[in-house]
């Protein structure tokens, strides 16, 4: 880790309030009849219920859709036994992750105990506060001890996600690399290095899929796993034990067609990769550096299909893609347990799904770019929106058919459908849009390069990869400033910069600027002076000379007056009669966009109709399908007002220039939102679901419901996002923060690479 991220690792657990969690109210408490039904003496029915059938803690307490993620602290993944209290942070970082890739609910619980017995009663006498448990982070053999026992003693589903999570990516990317190779798994000769909870759990669940036993070679740091070994032996090791003369890697390696690492960096060394069968299979999963690298294997074998647990290269092995899924379909039928039947259900989800075909959203969701099935691309990846609604409803299925759910489904369909809208609740729509900007980083420019949030914006730019940077301002300042925030970056060493004050391009600019601006009151000499003082116009103009690819501006300053330059320099996109702008509003109960929430004050018909298509194409580039519903105070028809009208004229022209878009209105916004109060007064609605992009039918009412939204909801905003361009350019507001700058900077990469698509069209 180099030292800026750990600083800004520390600062993101710091501020601006310690650590990644918190406990958030689900019912209102606003009234003495609220506290009356929430506690005394109200509560007491809750508990009666319970009392007269235990499986009522599912529908009047949170248990059903609770996880404790629980640790001793004596395996932190590449930390060592640290020990519970410092293994605290991690355990939290599970939590976040369950509750956003599944929606669930966790009590993070670090025990400082390493007995394994006195753990085993510890844990298990939580039962009755959680639905499910998720071990982590404890060290072998105690996890397989604790983990068999907490299973027997427990009537909830008990998953050690080290060794099942990475069991069941692995045997899925297995499962498919030997449907590409045509290969057999009751055949195939598996040898693998190491032995740890991960390694064995990996091979126990290839024997659950069909490979046989006597083709697994194990190895670890003593060598080959053979019978009468008694060094660094355990009862789950010895069962991979073989009767051979064989000691070493080297001895077994030679005609296997799949070696499965989780060990140590370069454990696999060239030759025995030149001594595999054909077409050999190698999931190198040490991190972070692998037995082998990819290039290496790549060099020596044009045959191999390989995995890594690294992000940076194809194939990733992530328990992400795994571990919030499975325990999703088995608290949603109750299970008592997570199965061998319903591992093998997840793996074979994983493994049909990377070979299904992708439609637009699905592309557009995972960076733009399809991903067909094949050596480079064996299992999904964890930005495919389908996971939740393809892998839950497999586990759900399965635990059904096995006998361990205890409240079975009635409708896997609906089911289905109901988990494909979660993953635009939970606020994971920016990831995409950071994974595809890291595949095609671009030149952004940002007007305000001396401010701090701009600055930390950068830094974070160039950590991950987001973007090539570009600032404008005077290079002593933003020097000062980055030493001042402790960000160790140099000024034109780390990113380019341009000086207002002395920069070689100024004669190009001011020429140019003139050129744009002399018909609008702009002489030889004021444009100087403007080019000199305006950063804005600075950037605007680096963007329309080719020199930045994307401008960011607005951190300082008046909307409407960064607004003008951009009109003025970039000018509109062709076809486009003016800009507007749409704001992302990520909240607990879904994502939404809003617009026009900036740019015109009383828009016409015209432009309402102009802005929503506009805007609706922004939206399916997030790989949403737009529903979008035109807003007033008047309800389908239920007022003439000249505001009402406007609306419902608006609505005529969507119809006509885009007919396939979802769309409606005029309407409430509860209407919008609440598909059953729509259905009620307007039961022939073109709108399928809640509205996810609301046009307003003038700025305040957009502004007004926008910002009053992000602050009683502690909405996450992201925007402004300009509309209606002629190149990348985006104008923030002087509330927005460092990591608001980031988001926006992934977004206007995006653009950039949208508007060089277009181009090459």
């Amino acid at each position: 880790m180099t030292q800026d991220l750990r600083d800004a690792a520390l600062f993101y657990h710091r501020y601006p309030t310690p650590g990644k969690l918190e406990i958030s109210a689900t019912k209102p408490l606003g009234n003495q009849r609220d506290l009356a039904l929430a506690y005394s003496p109200g509560v007491a029915a809750a508990c009666e219920v319970i009392v007269e059938d235990p499986a009522e803690a599912s529908t009047v307490t949170a248990r059903g859709n609770l996880v404790g993620v629980i640790t001793n602290g004596t395996a932190v993944l590449g930390l060592g036994p640290i020990g519970p209290l410092a293994a605290k942070p991690v355990m939290e970082g599970k939590a976040v992750l369950f509750k956003k890739f599944a929606g669930i609910d966790v009590f993070d619980i670090e025990i400082d105990e390493r007995d394994p017995d006195r753990l085993i009663n510890v844990i298990a006498a939580l039962e009755p506060t959680f639905g499910g448990i998720n071990l982590e982070d404890i060290k072998a053999p105690e996890c397989f001890i604790v983990e068999d026992a907490l299973r027997k003693k427990m009537n909830i589903p008990v998953f050690h996600d080290d060794q099942h999570g990475t069991a069941i990516i692995v045997a899925a990317a297995i499962y498919n690399a030997l449907r590409l190779v045509n290969k057999d798994m009751k055949q195939v000769k598996v040898v693998a290095s190491g032995a740890g909870a991960a390694a064995l759990a990996c091979l126990n669940l290839l024997v659950s899929l069909g490979f046989d036993r006597s083709n697994i070679w194990v190895t670890d740091i003593e060598g080959v796993v053979y019978k009468g070994r008694e060094k660094l032996m355990d009862p789950w090791k010895s069962v991979f034990s073989q009767e051979t003369d064989a000691r070493t890697l080297g001895d077994v390696i030679g005609g296997a067609d799949i070696f499965l690492g989780l060990s140590a960096p370069g454990v696999l060394k060239p030759d025995y990769v030149r001594s595999m069968a054909a077409n050999p299979i190698i999931m190198a999963l040490a991190n972070p550096t692998p037995e082998i690298m990819p290039e290496e294997v790549k060099a020596i074998r044009d045959d191999a299909i390989m995995a890594t647990g690294r992000s940076d290269y194809p194939n990733q092995v992530n328990n992400v893609l795994c571990f919030p899924y499975i325990f999703r379909g088995a608290l949603d039928v109750g299970a008592t347990a997570i199965n061998e039947e319903m591992k093998v259900a997840c793996v074979k989800a994983i493994a049909d799904l990377a070979m299904e075909e992708q439609d637009e959203i699905v592309i557009k969701a995972m960076g733009g770019e399809a991903k067909n099935f094949g050596p480079e691309y064996i299992i999904p990846s964890p930005f495919d929106p389908r996971l939740i609604s393809i892998i839950a409803p497999a586990v759900a299925k399965a635990a059904m058919e096995t006998g361990v759910a205890s409240r079975p489904l009635d409708n896997l369909d609906a089911y289905r459908e109901k988990l494909s809208r979660f993953v635009y609740r939970s606020g994971l729509v920016m990831k995409p849009i950071f994974e595809r900007a890291k595949n095609d980083p671009k030149r952004v420019i940002y007007a305000e390069g001396e401010d701090e949030r701009v600055l930390r914006a950068v830094q974070v730019a160039l950590d991950e990869k987001l973007a090539i940077p570009i600032v404008v301002g005077r290079p002593d300042v933003v020097q000062m400033r980055l030493d001042r925030v402790g960000i160790k970056l140099t000024v034109g060493k780390d990113f380019e910069i341009i000086n207002p004050n002395d920069d070689p391009r100024f004669n190009d600019y001011w020429t140019t600027y003139h050129q744009r601006m002399e018909r609008k009151g702009i002489s030889p000499e004021n444009a100087k002076v403007i080019v000199r003082t305006r950063n804005t116009v600075i950037a605007a103009l680096a963007v329309y000379l080719g020199d930045a690819d994307a401008m960011i501006c607005g951190v300082t300053g008046s909307y409407h007056r960064h607004l003008n330059h951009i009109r003025g320099v970039i000018g509109l996109q062709e076809g486009v009669s003016d800009l507007s702008s749409l704001n992302l509003l990520l909240m607990q109960r879904g994502t939404y966009f809003m617009a026009d929430t900036y740019v015109t004050e009383n828009p016409t018909s015209e432009q309402i109709a102009e802005t929503t298509i506009l805007a609706a194409k922004h939206v399916s580039r997030f790989g949403i399908e737009p529903r979008v519903a035109l807003l007033s105070h008047s309800n389908f028809g239920s007022s003439n007002s000249e505001s009402a009208c406007k609306v419902r004229r608006a609505l005529s022209l969507i119809a006509e220039r885009a007919p396939d878009l979802e769309v409606d209105g005029e309407m409430h916004a509860d209407a919008a939102l609440d598909v059953e109060l729509r259905q009620r007064v307007f039961p022939n609605s073109n709108l399928t679901g809640p509205a996810n992009l609301l046009i307003f039918p003038t700025l305040d009412a957009a502004n007004i419901a926008f910002n009053l939204l992000k602050t009683v909801e502690d909405g996450l905003p992201v925007g402004p996002i300009l509309v209606g361009t002629a190149q990348p350019a985006h104008i923030l507001t002087a509330s927005v923060t460092g990591r608001g700058v980031v988001n926006m900077t992934a977004i206007a990469v995006v653009d950039a690479q949208n508007r060089e698509r277009r181009k090459v069209k």
